[in-house]
């Protein structure tokens, strides 16, 4: 008999898809830190993401006859962890009042050679720093690549508002890259 540990991906998830649930556990530590990656992304902190990831295993397992093998796994474990992020946050989200135009900061450009010396963690820190909404727009557009219109279903908001929430998004994002960089991650803005 082989011994599940010798498992790979793909056969791991055909087991699943069968409903060996000995094959879960597998799952689960083969794939946690690509979960947790995209919570973090969308979560305040770890343990957000930590619960954020364990729901969406709980929701694969109960759904797996779901799940067409002959696809990829990642995608459809993201969107599921995505999904979670977001259902997590509209439980508790109070949407942002808008801002007057008065109010808008004029834009802060940063360096393109000290973006390049950034760290994951200094980006990660620099998303966790985005008012709610505007992180999870900039999440869900720059690097999930969902679309307006689907960011507004999502979110019960109006695309026009996505792209206002964007915007703001790369703004605040300039000019915390634009302080960064002044403190010693590249020359000064």
């Amino acid at each position: 008999m082989l011994k599940l540990d010798k498992l790979t991906d793909l056969e791991i998830i055909e087991r699943c898809c069968k409903g060996e649930k000995r094959c879960y556990e597998l799952l689960y530590k083969r794939f946690y830190g690509y979960a947790m990656g995209v919570a973090l992304r969308y979560c305040i902190n770890r343990d957000d993401a930590l619960e954020v990831v364990n729901d969406a295993f709980i929701k694969i397992f109960d759904k797996f006859h779901l799940f067409d093998p002959n696809r990829s796994f990642k995608p459809w474990l993201r969107q599921i962890v995505v999904n979670q992020s977001i259902d997590r946050k509209r439980k508790w989200l109070k949407i942002e009042n808008e801002q007057s135009i008065d109010e808008v900061a004029e834009p802060v450009w940063a360096d393109a050679d000290a973006i390049s010396l950034l760290g994951y963690k200094d980006i990660l820190s620099m998303l966790n720093r985005l008012p709610e909404l505007q992180s999870m727009v900039f999440n869900m557009y720059e690097i999930d690549g969902y679309s307006h219109d689907e960011i507004a279903g999502l979110l019960n908001i109006t695309s026009s508002s996505s792209r206002v929430y964007l915007s703001r998004a790369k703004d605040k994002l300039r000019k915390l890259v634009g302080e960064l960089t002044a403190k010693g991650y590249g020359r000064a803005v």
